[in-house]
């Protein structure tokens, strides 16, 4: 190509503000990520005539140039030519500041690359590995992570910045890594945004929320969505004793598969395989074998005859499993009142077969609910849940996959909750 093509060829790049081509050569370099030659092209710059050099600390126009260093810096790629800029870049005697480098508009100070190639590179990093991106622009993996955490703190702002205004949430942890480590995060509920991270699951994790909160936005908060989990439902109540806890229901049944199905399920498994039962007995036990997920699914999402067949089987085989099967179900439909009183009568009536039962596990349970009720109750005024939130976590969940976990909590907060900007409000 002559030096006529490359100059229309590189017109695409845009201009360098204070800056013109002065010559553009070309030179070999090593393989790209896909083990192909990746050659360079090289522009030489020069300052523009009569352009004023200003001063990178105060912005003021400097006539007096101290030195002048010659700089190299990357630029967007050019095809599959990678781009360099060589540029003189003067040193200026600044009357207020004393010496100090002139300010260049598409590069940030100590930067090796434009700033263009630097936004490119963090938006490809928003959905992409960081391994991936270094890779592709053959940059190292922390200057990724620079590149990409300096841009997620400059869009993102600190969280104390998005506190107004909150007046309904939902909190609730994920698993960081393996070993029981916790995070805890809080959701706005109504503008669907991530307002806080922490790490733990206990109060403390809580306390710099409510803290950053202050006493007049935590007197705000109508109605908080959690588990039964203690530490959160006493640092909500210390600091926000106007708010109603809301106990939602896909913590519940997922406790009382835990806590109820799945006992009375090893207890029935383990009560059949007892010896000298008739064979009727035996045959009774291999049925409730290997059932556990399909008396923990809802009916309505049994896909094949087959499933159905044996879950009906499985229930008529076994008074214990029949019980607790058809209160899970009952159960659920406490969470479709509005009216206080109507749904706490259906709760006693729910509470009393839950008692009749003799089923150990169902009764501890029971007795575990009429502890929670009211917040449970709650939900008839409040019909707020953390389904949203568990969303949240299966989306994190993505996050932790792509990057092969993340060893720097901080970045990995910021990242959480790019994922989740909310909406305007």
């Amino acid at each position: 190509m002559t030096e006529r093509m490359w100059r229309e060829l590189v017109k695409v790049l845009g201009e360098w503000d204070g800056f013109e081509i002065a010559d553009i050569t070309t030179e070999p370099a090593g393989d790209d990520v896909f083990g192909l030659p990746a050659p360079r092209l090289v522009l030489v710059l020069q300052p523009k005539p009569g352009h004023p050099k200003r001063c990178s600390q105060c912005g003021a126009i400097v006539e007096k140039i101290h030195d002048v260093s010659e700089r190299r810096v990357r630029d967007l790629p050019v095809g599959e030519w990678d781009t360099w800029l060589v540029f003189p870049r003067a040193r200026l005697q600044c009357p207020r500041c004393g010496p100090t480098v002139e300010a260049v508009s598409w590069l940030d100070r100590y930067q090796r690359m434009t700033t263009r190639l630097a936004e490119k590179i963090a938006r490809l990093a928003q959905v992409m590995p960081i391994k991936q991106v270094a890779a592709w622009f053959g940059v190292s993996w922390d200057t990724v992570k620079q590149i990409d955490r300096r841009a997620l703190a400059a869009l993102l702002g600190a969280p104390e910045d998005h506190l107004d205004g909150l007046r309904r949430l939902a909190i609730d942890e994920f698993a960081i890594r393996r070993g029981h480590q916790y995070a805890t995060v809080v959701l706005d509920l109504e503008r669907k945004r991530i307002v806080w991270i922490a790490r733990g699951r206990n109060q403390a994790a809580l306390r710099g929320f409510f803290t950053a909160l202050g006493a007049t936005r935590c007197a705000q908060l109508d109605a908080v969505a959690v588990d039964m989990w203690k530490p959160y439902a006493a640092e909500i109540r210390a600091h926000c004793p106007r708010a109603v806890l809301v106990y939602d229901l896909f913590h519940l049944v997922a406790k009382y598969g835990l806590e109820v199905i799945d006992r009375v399920r090893v207890d029935e498994t383990n009560r059949l395989a007892r010896p000298a039962g008739p064979g009727a007995v035996r045959d009774t036990r291999r049925v409730i074998k290997g059932t556990r997920w399909l008396l923990l699914r809802n009916k309505d999402t049994l896909k094949t005859q087959a499933e159905r067949v044996r879950l009906r089987d499985l229930l008529r085989a076994n008074r214990a499993l029949f019980i607790v099967y058809v209160l899970k179900d009952d159960l659920k439909r406490l969470w479709q009142y509005r009216s206080v009183p109507a749904a706490r009568r259906f709760w006693r009536d729910w509470r009393r077969r839950a008692l009749r039962s003799r089923l150990p596990a169902l009764k501890k349970f029971t007795v575990m609910l009429a502890r929670h009720i009211d917040g449970i109750l709650s939900h008839c005024r409040y019909p707020i849940n953390s389904g949203m939130l568990e969303g949240c976590n299966n989306k994190i969940k993505v996050l932790k996959r792509m990057a092969y976990g993340y060893r720097d909590d901080d970045y990995f907060f910021l990242k959480i909750r790019a994922a989740f900007p909310g909406i305007p409000g």
